[in-house]
C-alpha cells in the first residue's frame, strides 16, 4: 500500500475506490497524532501447512492501535483479542512491514524490527504464519515513491551493498533470536520503479538487481526455507510488470514468488487476477496477492470485490490474500479501505468475505 497513491495509475473502477494515504493520514490521529510447497511448509504452523491458500491481513498498526487505548469486538459485540477475532474469519497468515530508521509516528512511523518481532511472537502464539514486509524506508514506500532511509541517502552504490546486506542479515537475525522467522518475506514493497532512488532505480537495472539479490540472499543465509518475494502494485499494468521483471530477470534477479497488490472492484477482479497468473507462468514462480482492500464506506461491494479476488486466485492457483490494515478504524486513522466499524467497535461485514469464498 502507498502513502500517496496516483489515482490515475489505477484502472477507473479502482480509481474510485481509492484515497491517497498520505493525505487522509495527515488528518488522524486524534488521541496522538514455489518456492516449493515443500519449502513453505518446512516453516509452517502444522494447521497452516494443511490450507493449500492462505487468507491474511497487514495489522502492522495494531500495536500502536493497542498502545492508544483502541481495542475491538467481534462481530457478537464482545470485546475478543484482534488475532482471535481475524482467526474466527478463516484468517492464518499475517503479514508485518518493517521501516529502518521510523519515526514516533502511530500512523507513519513505528515497525521497527524490534517492535515487529514482538507482536509476530504474538501471531505464531496464535498459530498463523508470518509474512515480513520490507520497506527499505524509513516510511512508507510505495508505487509511486521509493526513498531510502535517511542514513543511506548519499551513500554509493558500493555502500549501499554494504548497508542492506547489513541491515537484513541484522533484521532477520532479530527475528531468528526471537524464534519467528517469517514463512515469506518481500523484499520491497511495491517495487515497480525499484528501490531506494536514485541508485536502485528500475532504470538502473544491474544495481537494482544488485541490491535487491544482496536482500535475497540475507534473508536465506539466516532462513533458508523462507519464500523470497518481490512486491509490485498495478498487475494490470503490462508494460510496467515487463520493464520490471526484464530488467530484474535479465540481471539475474533472484526471488521464489512474484505477489501484487490490487485495490480493483469486483468486476476487474478476474481480469487482474489473470494478469498475475500471466505473469507468474511467463517467469515460472507462484504467486500470491499481499494487498487488497475497498471502501469500508460501501460495505457490500467491498465485500463482493473480495469474494471476487479470492475466487479468482483459487480458480488460478494462486496462493492466498492479505487484506491491507481491516482493523484500522477512526479517530486512529482517517484511511477509508478499513473494514472495522468505528461507532462499534466491530468487523464490518467486508470481512463476511473471507468466509463466503
Amino acid at each position: 500500500m502507498a502513502p500517496s497513491k496516483e489515482l490515475t495509475h489505477e484502472l477507473p473502477e479502482i480509481a474510485s475506490t481509492r484515497l491517497g494515504r498520505r493525505s487522509v493520514l495527515l488528518g488522524a490521529l486524534a488521541l496522538g497524532a514455489g518456492a516449493t510447497t515443500q519449502a513453505t511448509a518446512a516453516v509452517l504452523p502444522p494447521e497452516a501447512t494443511a490450507a493449500a491458500f492462505f487468507k491474511g491481513a497487514d495489522i502492522s498498526w495494531a500495536p500502536q492501535m493497542e498502545a492508544h487505548g483502541y481495542t475491538w469486538k467481534n462481530a457478537a459485540g464482545q470485546s475478543q483479542d484482534l488475532l482471535a477475532i481475524l482467526k474466527g474469519y478463516g484468517i492464518n497468515a499475517i503479514r508485518l512491514r518493517t521501516f529502518v530508521n521510523p519515526s514516533g509516528s502511530a500512523t507513519d512511523g513505528h515497525c521497527g524490527i524490534t517492535e515487529v518481532a514482538a507482536l509476530a511472537k504474538r501471531v505464531k502464539a496464535a498459530g498463523m504464519s508470518i509474512m515480513l514486509d520490507y520497506m527499505f524506508g524509513d516510511t512508507w514506500n510505495s508505487v509511486g515513491v521509493q526513498n531510502p532511509p535517511a542514513a543511506w541517502k548519499n551513500l554509493s552504490y558500493s555502500q549501499l551493498l554494504g548497508a542492506m546486506n547489513s541491515y537484513v542479515n541484522q533484521t532477520m537475525n532479530v527475528m531468528k533470536s526471537n524464534d519467528v522467522l517469517p514463512t515469506w518475506v518481500q523484499i520491497g514493497n511495491e517495487i515497480n520503479g525499484g528501490i531506494c532512488h536514485p541508485v536502485g532505480s528500475v532504470s538502473n537495472g544491474a544495481q537494482m538487481t544488485g541490491l535487491l539479490n544482496a536482500a535475497y540472499n540475507q534473508v536465506k543465509q539466516v532462513s533458508p526455507s523462507t519464500t523470497v518475494c518481490v512486491h509490485l502494485a498495478q498487475p494490470q499494468k503490462w508494460d510496467s510488470m515487463q520493464t520490471f521483471f526484464s530488467r530484474y530477470a535479465g540481471n539475474g534477479g533472484k526471488w521464489d514468488m512474484s505477489v501484487f497488490s490490487s485495490y480493483g472492484s469486483a468486476s476487474v477482479a478476474a481480469g487482474i487476477v489473470a494478469n498475475m497468473k500471466k505473469i507468474a507462468d511467463q517467469y515460472g514462480k507462484p504467486f500470491m496477492q499481499t494487498e487488497f482492500g475497498g471502501p469500508v464506506s460501501k460495505v457490500s461491494a467491498t465485500r463482493d470485490s473480495l469474494v471476487a479476488y479470492l475466487n479468482a486466485l483459487k480458480s488460478t492457483g494462486g496462493q492466498g490474500l492479505f487484506y491491507w490494515e481491516p482493523e484500522g478504524y477512526s479517530p486512529f486513522t482517517g484511511y477509508a479501505n478499513v473494514a472495522w466499524n468505528s461507532a462499534n467497535r466491530q468487523p464490518t461485514a467486508i470481512m463476511d468475505g473471507f468466509t463466503q469464498a
